[in-house]
This record gives C-alpha cells, structure tokens and sequence, in this order.
C-alpha cells in the first residue's frame, strides 16, 4: 500500500495551480476539464514518480466551515518537507508569502506555516538531527 494522491481544498483552482507551481516549484501533472472545474493536479520535480496533489475545488457546503475552524485555530491542512527551511522561509517571503508562524524548533524538526492564499495554512517541516 501507497499513497499516490492526496487533496487539497482550494478557493480557485487556476489560483491555486500559480502558487503551487510558479511559487512552491510543483509541477503540474494532470489539468482534466470536469464540468467548470478540473481534475487538476501537482507534483514535487524532485519526485517524478511520488504522490500527486489535487488541487480540489471547495464547492461542498461542509469545506468552509471545516477550513475556516483549522486556520482559525492555526491548524495546517496539509504538511510539505523541506531540506532548508530557513532559506525556503526566505525565498517565499521575498516572493510575498503570509508566514503566521515563522521557522521555529520543534523537537526533531523545524517547521513554519505559511498562508497558500486558496484558504489553507501549509506547515512546512525540516527534519533536523535524526528526524526523518
């Protein structure tokens, strides 16, 4: 067993695909028309073959009030790994990312949370030491 998808709620789905791919450095792998939405997709480059992303449209009455309670209470919905956070914080800072949490320890990671402006907090986490 394997993950190979996972999802994301996302206000705009063409917004979500600019900042997935022109600022976090995905790639788009799958962009199928279904009705006025898409079946639209993203991967890391640095996995070719990993897990995809779908950029899920949050229509469903029961999104907002679940996204609004997690950012609300400083919750992540979703969790990216990164090798340098501090130069990560410090790329998309410069590119205008909301960082509520900035890089901080967290025993053996170090982790931050930026805003993706779709209507999610993302944690990104640095493995330090013998995290993995």
């Amino acid at each position: 067993m394997r993950i190979e998808l996972t999802s994301v709620f996302v206000d705009d789905q063409r917004a979500a695909l600019r900042f997935y791919t022109e600022v976090l450095g995905f790639e788009k792998r799958q962009d199928v028309p279904i009705g006025t939405d898409a079946w639209l997709t993203v991967a890391s480059p640095e996995r070719p073959d990993g897990p995809e992303l779908l950029l899920e449209p949050a229509g469903h009455p029961a999104v907002k009030p679940y996204r609004d309670a997690l950012k609300a209470d400083g919750i992540p919905l979703l969790q990216l790994a990164v090798d340098d956070l501090d130069a990560e914080h410090a790329r998309l800072t410069a590119l205008g990312v909301e960082f509520p949490t900035p890089p901080m320890d967290a025993g053996p990671v170090r982790v931050a949370v930026l805003d993706d402006g779709c209507g999610n907090l993302i944690q990104l986490v640095q493995a330090v030491g013998g995290a993995s």
